[in-house]
C-alpha cells in the first residue's frame, strides 16, 4: 500500500461523506492485492469500518452530520428482488459480483490523487480518513458504541455469525465443523455456540489458533497436518456419518470440497463463507449432492445489512456476544503494511 494524500469530493445526491474512525483488515482486502479478487486499479481498499458522518448530499433524509455509522459493502436498496425477498440479502446495487466497476452509482469516483481518479472498493473504501458512500450502503448505529470494536460488525463478525444463524440456521444439539480459524472462522464458532451446537469441531493448519477457538466455544480442535488421510474421512469417523453443518471459512476450492464431503451424506449442509479464488473451478463427485446434502453460499452472513447492523450493534451493547477476542492488534493507518504482514503470517 502506498500512503498518499487524496482529495475526497463532497457527497452528491443520496450520498454521505464519512470520517473513518476505525477499520479492520480483512482477508478480502488482501485478496485484491494478491490478485485472487479482481478489481480495477488504482484503488482505495478497506470495507470493514465504523465512523462518523461528516456531511450529507442532497435528498439524504435518514442521516445527518455527527451520526455514528458503519459502511455496508452489501447495500440494501429496499427495491430489488433480493431486498424484497425474505430469503435474500445480496442487493443488486452491490459492486461485488461478476464485474466490479469501482465507481459510485453515477459511474464516477469521489477520490482523486495527484489529479488522477482513484477507484472505490465494493462501495465502501475505508483505508482512508474520509470516504463517500451511497445512502443505501451505510447503517446508523448507537452513538455510544465503541467504534474501534463495532467496526468488526461491518464484515468479519457478521459474516461468520450470520452464516450460522441466518444462512445455515443451525439447531440446538447439532454437530458443526469449522474450516479456518481467522476472525471470520472464530465468529462462526461463536455463532455455533450461540445456536446451541453440541459439538463444534474447529479445523486449522495453524495450531496457535486453537486456544482462542476453544475460549469462544469450540469443543475440539484438529490439525489436518496431523493425519495421513483426508480431513473429511477424519471428521466422518469422529462423528459417525459426518457433521450436521460444515463451514468453509478460508476461500480454497480444496477445503470447499472437503467441507462438503465432511457433512452428513443425506441431510448435511455445507456453507461456503470464504471468498472463492478468481477463475478457479471446482470438480467434485455429484453423488455427494445426489444423496441429499445441501451446498450453500453466504455473503455478509445472509443479513439484510441496513436492517441488521444496527440490531447487531445493539446486541453487542447488551453483551449478547463479544468482539474483543477478535482484535489482536491496533495500529495507526500509517502502519497499514505492517498490519497486512501480521495477517499474512497468521499473527492476527
Amino acid at each position: 500500500f502506498s500512503l498518499e494524500e487524496v482529495e475526497v469530493a463532497p457527497p452528491k445526491a443520496h450520498e454521505v461523506r464519512i470520517k473513518i474512525v476505525a477499520t479492520g483488515i480483512c482477508r478480502s482486502d488482501d485478496h485484491v492485492v494478491t490478485g485472487v479478487l479482481t478489481m480495477p486499479f488504482p484503488i482505495i481498499l478497506g470495507h470493514e469500518a465504523a465512523g462518523v458522518v461528516e456531511s450529507v448530499g442532497e435528498k439524504v433524509t435518514s442521516l445527518k452530520p455527527g451520526d455514528a455509522v458503519i459502511p455496508l459493502f452489501v447495500p440494501q436498496c429496499g427495491e430489488c428482488r433480493s431486498c424484497l425477498s425474505t430469503k435474500g440479502n445480496l442487493c443488486s446495487k452491490n459492486d461485488i459480483s461478476s464485474s466490479p466497476t469501482g465507481l459510485m452509482a453515477d459511474g464516477t469516483t469521489r477520490f482523486t490523487c495527484k489529479g488522477k481518479a482513484i477507484h472505490h472498493f465494493i462501495g465502501t473504501s475505508t483505508f482512508t480518513e474520509y470516504t463517500v458512500v451511497h445512502e443505501t450502503a451505510v447503517a446508523k448505529i448507537d452513538s455510544a458504541a465503541p467504534l474501534e470494536k463495532v467496526c468488526l460488525i461491518g464484515c468479519g463478525f457478521s459474516t461468520g455469525y450470520g452464516a450460522v444463524l441466518q444462512t445455515a440456521k443451525v439447531e440446538a444439539g447439532s454437530t458443526c465443523a469449522v474450516f479456518g480459524l481467522g476472525g471470520v472462522g472464530l465468529s462462526v464458532v461463536m455463532g455455533c455456540k450461540a445456536a446451541g451446537a453440541s459439538r463444534i469441531i474447529a479445523i486449522d493448519i495453524n495450531k496457535d489458533k486453537f486456544a482462542k477457538a476453544k475460549e469462544l466455544g469450540a469443543t475440539e480442535c484438529i490439525n489436518p497436518k496431523d493425519f495421513k488421510k483426508p480431513i473429511h474421512e477424519v471428521l466422518t469417523e469422529m462423528t459417525g456419518q459426518g457433521v450436521d453443518y460444515s463451514f468453509e471459512v478460508i476461500g480454497r476450492i480444496e477445503t470447499m470440497t472437503e467441507a462438503l464431503a465432511s457433512c452428513h451424506y443425506n441431510y448435511g449442509v455445507s456453507v461456503i463463507v470464504g471468498v472463492p479464488p478468481a477463475a478457479q473451478k471446482i470438480s467434485f463427485d455429484p453423488m455427494l449432492l445426489f444423496s441429499g446434502r445441501t451446498w450453500k453460499g453466504s455473503v455478509f452472513g445472509g443479513w439484510k445489512s441496513k436492517d441488521a447492523v444496527p440490531k447487531l450493534v445493539a446486541d453487542y451493547m447488551k453483551k449478547k456476544f463479544v468482539l474483543d477476542p477478535l482484535i489482536t492488534h491496533t495500529l495507526p493507518l500509517t502502519k497499514i503494511n505492517e498490519g497486512f504482514d501480521l495477517l499474512r503470517t497468521g499473527k492476527r
